[in-house]
């Protein structure tokens, strides 16, 4: 236990293991089981304790990886609200997350929710055992809890934070779905033409073959094509794999490339609109939730342009921050930006002039999000038709032109 506590206090992360047991009862009876823990002599006193005797305990290993199931932001979420209900119902916080834990369907989830349990015995507040998961808990999540937790409205405050994970990732789903859709059918597309040309056309050209004459252009140009294609699969492929690749690994390292590549993606049709207001959504949301938390306007800002998901209105943002620090008001340093649509700003100085800039932004992000609704859902009317007839002209082009010749010879006999 002295162990624990000290390494909850080092700030370590205290990792749980599953342990396998087995030894006499009472009665004198075999008994066997399994338990989880940090360390084979804690076991061994519980068992003991729990009137085993002669316990045998051995630490269980995975065989094959890890096994583990991912913590989703759906976790997290339920996890917030299952928390927040415990607390407003009165139930102490250690029992909170006993009850919390054993009930969770991720086994990983209820796995960190007991060791934050057991940083929490070992002294941690709850603020500070979070901080030792950065990978789910972010700054933002843990500076509300401590917000929370100081202010004595730590139930209010986990509510509220389920509220706003259920409503940022609902906005992410409704804003990757707009850009997945017509991207998926692309690739789809991409492959049957590619299999097209690999697999059927070369049957064509060899029945060609014995026809004699001239093909019409479009034939010929399909048959050319298909040869090409024939030939550099391979680097074809290889190619675009690298590009993917580059691409991907270019996000993750290189900022410029994100701020051009966001850049690009704001100033695209229709998208770009959707991701705009999407951000504006999230930056309101966001805000108006630290707001509530009474959490001061520079570390909230702070909080927010990290949270913004686009690193144009991040940069942004972080200015505005900068700005406000130097005693400039929060409309004036978002005016300047010029990301921010007029009804935006005015909203939040009449929030400003009346102390109730909280709602205010919760009232901008509740009409940004149904904006974006609007936006996706008219998105998809209008690209079903488009995308019908792009793969009509493409596959359909292709079939015709294999069809030409055919219909040719008809003509002539």
């Amino acid at each position: 236990m002295a162990t624990r506590a000290a390494a909850a206090k080092k700030g370590k992360p205290i990792k749980v293991s599953t342990f396998a047991w087995s030894g006499k009862d009472k009665a004198g009876k075999k008994v066997k089981g399994t338990l989880k823990g940090t360390d084979i002599n804690v076991i061994r006193t519980k068992l003991r304790n729990d009137g085993i005797s002669n316990p045998k305990v051995a630490k269980q290993i995975q065989l094959f990886g890890s096994g583990k199931q991912a913590i989703t932001p759906k976790d997290i979420t339920l996890f917030s609200r299952q928390m927040a209900t415990m607390l407003d119902a009165g139930v102490p916080m250690v029992q909170s997350f006993d009850i919390v834990g054993k009930g969770h369907e991720n086994p990983t989830m209820a796995e960190l929710i007991m060791t934050i349990k057991q940083q929490v015995e070992g002294g941690s507040s709850f603020a500070e055992a979070l901080a030792k998961h950065p990978l789910q808990f972010n700054n933002l999540y843990v500076n509300l809890v401590t917000a929370g937790e100081a202010a004595g409205i730590l139930d209010d405050l986990l509510a509220k934070l389920a509220t706003f994970m259920e409503k940022t990732e609902a906005m992410k789903a409704k804003i990757k779905s707009a850009m997945m859709y017509p991207a998926s059918i692309m690739v789809i597309a991409f492959i049957v033409t590619v299999i097209l040309l690999l697999f059927v056309i070369p049957q064509f050209e060899s029945l060609f073959e014995n026809f004699g004459g001239e093909l019409p252009a479009a034939t010929q140009f399909v048959v050319n094509l298909s040869k090409w294609v024939q030939t550099y699969w391979l680097p074809m492929f290889a190619v675009i794999g690298g590009v993917v690749y580059g691409t991907m690994e270019l996000k993750k390292r290189s900022r410029p490339f994100n701020v051009w590549l966001d850049k690009v993606v704001l100033k695209a049709p229709v998208i770009g609109e959707i991701v705009s207001k999407g951000t504006v959504a999230r930056f309101a949301r966001t805000l108006s939730t630290m707001f509530a938390a009474g959490v001061p306007l520079v570390e909230a800002m702070d909080n927010v342009a990290r949270a913004s998901g686009n690193v144009v209105y991040e940069e942004a943002l972080l200015k505005v921050r900068d700005e406000i620090s130097t005693g400039t008001t929060l409309t004036q340093a978002m005016e300047r930006t010029g990301l921010f649509a007029n009804m935006v700003v005015q909203m939040i100085q009449i929030g400003e002039e009346a102390g109730s800039i909280d709602s205010m932004l919760a009232k901008v992000a509740d009409f940004y999000e149904e904006e974006v609704d609007n936006l996706v859902d008219g998105l998809t009317s209008m690209l079903e038709p488009l995308i019908m007839a792009f793969l009509g002209v493409v596959i359909g082009g292709l079939v015709v032109a294999m069809y030409l010749p055919i219909f040719k010879m008809g003509a002539v006999v």
